[in-house]
């Protein structure tokens, strides 16, 4: 009985041997990195070849007619929240937003890519109700409808991105210099 032991407390040893732990090799040594700061109070530094781009949408819409917004912005997001018009829900007046946001990345000296959200705001009655001395009232909601895409755009070439039997909608980018 002893000799089965004996063996068997042999082959554990040599195993936990053979597993020791080996120590881990030295981590290769970190780069240097250095920060370019500016000095308190001023902007940090861009890089040379930065430019602004002015960025015009305009749609046609069989109802209103045509509508045009404009954005002046550097490389990477922007975001326009405004007012379009109103229309009129019992005798209140209520707001039709626009939206456009998006990113513009330069690809070269004369392409970016562009990914936009062009939407609006549309309220609609959701119910109808006759309100205090007879007079009817509605209850409204607001959905927001819009166009959401990405595409390369050439500097200063207008170009058609939605079309339908309602309208059509085209943006022109132009990098100002």
């Amino acid at each position: 009985m002893k000799t089965p032991l004996f063996l068997l407390l042999a082959v554990l040893c040599s195993a936990a041997a053979f597993a020791q732990l080996q120590p881990a090799p030295p981590a290769p040594p970190v780069p240097q990195r250095t920060l370019h700061t500016a000095p308190p109070g001023q902007p940090p530094a861009m890089p040379k070849d930065t430019a602004n781009y002015l960025i015009i949408v305009k749609w046609t819409d069989t109802k209103a007619g045509t509508n045009a917004l404009q954005v002046l912005t550097s490389e990477g997001s922007f975001s326009l929240e405004t007012i379009q018009a109103s229309t009129r829900i019992n005798d209140s007046d209520i707001p039709i937003t626009v939206s456009f946001n998006g990113n513009i990345y330069p690809l070269s000296a004369d392409k970016a890519r562009l990914k936009i959200f062009l939407g609006r705001t549309v309220p609609y009655v959701t119910s109808t109700y006759m309100g205090g001395a007879g007079q009817q009232s509605s209850s409204y909601q607001q959905m927001r409808v819009g166009f959401d895409s990405a595409f390369t755009v050439t500097f200063g070439k207008p170009m058609v991105i939605q079309s339908d039997k309602n309208g059509e909608v085209s943006i022109l980018v132009k990098r100002e210099e």
